[in-house]
C-alpha cells in the first residue's frame, strides 16, 4: 500500500495517467492526493476533472487549488473565463453544477498524522500553527458548503488583508485564509504576502521578499504546488514542492512518500 502525491494537473490528463502506469497505481491498496489545480491552461480540463470525480471515495483525493476555485466562480458567473485556460468543454458541460458541487466539497488542506504531513496547494503560513491552519482551512470549507456559499464566491477574490491578524473576522479572514493556502509565494519577514513576484528565488531581486518556506519551521513535512516556476527548488527536505511546469512543456512530478521516491512524466508534445 502506497501514498503518492502529485503536482498541479492543470488539465494534463495524458501525463497523470502515464505517471500513474508508471507507478503501477493501484486502486485497490494505493491512494493518491493532488496538491490542487485540476484543471486550466492544459489540453483537457474536463477529462482531469472527471478523473478526480468519479474516482472511488479515499482512493484518489485533492485539495483546492486557485485555479480550482476560480472554476466555481466562473461557472457561477461571477468571473470571466481566460481563454488560455481551455475550459470550454466544462464551460458547455451539462455537468456545470455537478462540478460546482463537486468542488467546493474538496479540502484546503489534508493533513496525514500517520505520515507526519501536510498538503495544500500553495504551501503552509509560516505564522500559523498546525492547528491555525487546520482551524482556518475547515472555517472556509464549511462556508464552501452552506446553500449561499454563492456569497462568499463573489468575496474571495482580492489580496487585501496581506497579513494575517488573530482578530480578522467575516470575508476578510476567509480571503486571507484561502489566499494563504492557494496563492502564496513570497512573503516578507513580518508575514505580508506578495502576490506579483512569481519568479524563481535566485532571480528574485527584492531581499525584502522571501519564500514563504524561508520562514517555515514547523515539525512536519509540507507538500505543495502552485509554483511553477520553483520546480521543486526548496532545499529543505521536510518542504516537497512538486509543480514542476507540466503545463509549460516540463514535466509533472509524483512523489511516493512511503519510500520518498520522485517520478516524473515529460509533457506530452
Amino acid at each position: 500500500m502506497s501514498l503518492y502525491v502529485v503536482g498541479d494537473i492543470q488539465g494534463c490528463y495524458r501525463e497523470l495517467m502515464q505517471l500513474l502506469e508508471q507507478v503501477g497505481f493501484s486502486y485497490q491498496t494505493d491512494t493518491l492526493w493532488c496538491v490542487g489545480d485540476i484543471v486550466a491552461r492544459g489540453p483537457d480540463s474536463q477529462s482531469a476533472l472527471h478523473f478526480f470525480m468519479n474516482a472511488p471515495d479515499g482512493v484518489i483525493n485533492s485539495v483546492l487549488g486557485n485555479h480550482d476555485l476560480n472554476l466555481i466562480g466562473i461557472l457561477l458567473g461571477q468571473r470571466q473565463a481566460n481563454p488560455n485556460d481551455q475550459l470550454d468543454a466544462i464551460l458547455s458541460s451539462r455537468q456545470r453544477l455537478d462540478y460546482i458541487d463537486w468542488l467546493r466539497q474538496l479540502p484546503l488542506l489534508h493533513h496525514n498524522s500517520e505520515h507526519n504531513l501536510v498538503i495544500s496547494h500553495a504551501g503552509f503560513y509560516p505564522w500559523w500553527t498546525l492547528d491555525d491552519a487546520k482551524k482556518g482551512a475547515f472555517d472556509v470549507e464549511r462556508v464552501l458548503k452552506n446553500n449561499d456559499f454563492g456569497i462568499f464566491i463573489k468575496s474571495m477574490f482580492g489580496n487585501q488583508p496581506d497579513k494575517w491578524d488573530s482578530s480578522l473576522a467575516g470575508f476578510d479572514r476567509y480571503r486571507f485564509i484561502v489566499n494563504a493556502l492557494t496563492r502564496m509565494r513570497y512573503c516578507t519577514e513580518e508575514g505580508v504576502l506578495n502576490f506579483s513576484e512569481k519568479s524563481h528565488p535566485s532571480d528574485n531581486t527584492d531581499e525584502k521578499l522571501q519564500p514563504w518556506f524561508h520562514y517555515y519551521s514547523q515539525p512536519y513535512r509540507i507538500a505543495f504546488g502552485h509554483w511553477a516556476a520553483l520546480m521543486g527548488d526548496t532545499n529543505d527536505d521536510n518542504v516537497i514542492g512538486l509543480d514542476t511546469g507540466c503545463v509549460w512543456g516540463n514535466h509533472m512530478t509524483l512523489w511516493d512518500v512511503d519510500n520518498n521516491v520522485f517520478y516524473q512524466q515529460s509533457a506530452v508534445s
